[in-house]
């Protein structure tokens, strides 16, 4: 996907929840809403986006966000404990499912 619009949709999902919360609280609801909603194709380009350019175009609070999808996958990948906001997120910090062949997120 074009990640000039993966930077605007997260700049855009960032300013709904920015509103909500602290900026601790709308980085942590957005990484949420991203983990919830994004293929993890989406998921991997914007993680990979921020390592290289250092989120360019994100503002900080989407910055945040996708540091902790960062930290969430790398602690999935090497089998560590994620860290306490993935602990707190509930039933849906589970998805996307390895074994469910659709990633987990199609409902």
């Amino acid at each position: 996907m074009n990640i000039d619009l993966l930077i605007k949709m997260s700049n855009e999902i960032t300013a709904f929840f920015a509103g909500e919360s602290d900026p601790e609280g709308a980085a942590r609801d957005v990484a949420n809403h991203l983990r919830r909603y994004w293929d993890p194709r989406m998921r991997a380009q914007i993680i990979a986006y921020c390592q290289e350019r250092q989120g360019a175009g994100l503002v900080d609070i989407a910055k945040n966000a996708v540091a902790q999808l960062a930290a969430q996958s790398k602690a999935s990948a090497t089998g560590a404990a994620p860290p306490e906001a993935a602990q707190e997120l509930g039933e849906f910090s589970r998805t996307p499912d390895p074994a469910d062949p659709y990633g987990g997120d199609a409902g």
